[in-house]
């Protein structure tokens, strides 16, 4: 008999308890400790340190600065950002498009709003890669007609398959995108642990209930079932 995930066996991550920082042209929800904010007890989830909740206004944006042995990505969720490196890769991603950036030996970036009347709304997040000293990369992902509206497309691995983002770290990191009581399952594998940041919406996961800007950690290994209240944009994070 298929094994379920206790509810016991779940962390909550209410947005509410998430820390804040509000610069007038940012505004900023974290879910782990970064720059000002600062919780012992919210470092990071295994390799993953860092979601932040970025609003950012019309024109504005965060000049090109400098990181190194860290991987970095952005999901679009409104309005577009525009991209710059010293790749010399410069995109503006939309809506449901990621970027993602091995910052290795060291690289500088900078991302803005390029609307002159509308803010941007996506998710920047760090994951730590398997080793420090890499060469920088950068690589995107962009839904097809064919996953556009797949309620589970995985979006980031380690090998790069079925069209998604390459990290160089033991991760798989699935866009999920369900309707009003649409659901889905996902196994959570002896060893690994699990992160679900609710972008968008609202659904139930093994009986609790999650809205915008919650998280849910497990490593329990069993059945994870997600069921959507509403239209629901989630990232699921399988981390070794």
């Amino acid at each position: 008999m298929e094994r379920h995930v206790a509810t016991s066996e779940i962390t909550i991550r209410r947005s509410s308890e998430r820390g804040l920082a509000d610069h007038g042209w940012l505004r900023s929800r974290h879910t782990f400790s970064f720059a000002d904010y600062y919780d012992p007890s919210h470092m990071g989830f295994r390799s993953l340190r860092v979601i932040n909740d970025d609003i950012v206004a019309a024109g504005r944006g965060f000049p090109e600065h400098p990181h190194r042995d860290m991987e970095i990505f952005s999901y679009v969720l409104e309005g577009a950002l525009a991209h710059r490196d010293s790749l010399g890769n410069e995109r503006i991603l939309q809506p449901g498009q990621i970027q993602l950036m091995s910052a290795g030996t060291g690289v500088g970036h900078g991302e803005f709003n390029p609307s002159s009347t509308d803010s941007t709304h996506f998710l920047q997040i760090w994951i730590q890669p398997l080793e420090q000293g890499l060469k920088p990369s950068y690589t995107e992902w962009h839904p097809s007609p064919q996953n556009a509206d797949d309620s589970k497309v995985l979006v980031i691995s380690a090998d790069g398959r079925d069209g998604s983002a390459r990290i160089q770290q033991d991760a798989e990191i699935y866009r999920i995108l369900l309707e009003p009581g649409q659901s889905l399952q996902h196994e959570v594998r002896p060893g690994r642990g699990i992160w679900l940041h609710i972008a968008e919406g609202s659904l139930v996961l093994n009986g609790i209930t999650l809205e915008t800007g919650d998280a849910a950690a497990t490593e329990a290994s069993g059945a994870l079932t997600l069921t959507a209240n509403s239209r629901t944009n989630a990232l699921l994070f399988d981390l070794q």
